[in-house]
């Protein structure tokens, strides 16, 4: 999967990125390699669930695909 990311230069110094594709995913560093270090943790984050909150009935099932 790809995703667009808007990278901006923060006052303070380093960097902070926004991905509009999922909102409130955002994330910062101090250089552009720490960033897409921390996009890649914040993606992951915005995009996982705990399936055990979501009332499973005995017959569901969980899968994972990839995009």
């Amino acid at each position: 999967m790809k995703l667009k990311v808007i990278v901006h230069q923060a006052e303070e110094g380093g960097y902070w990125a926004e991905i509009p594709a999922i909102p409130g995913c955002a994330s910062q560093g101090e250089t552009l390699e720490e960033l897409l270090a921390n996009l890649h943790e914040a993606v992951e984050a915005c995009l996982s669930i705990e399936v055990e909150e979501k009332g499973l009935a005995q017959t569901d099932r969980i899968l994972e695909i990839a995009v």
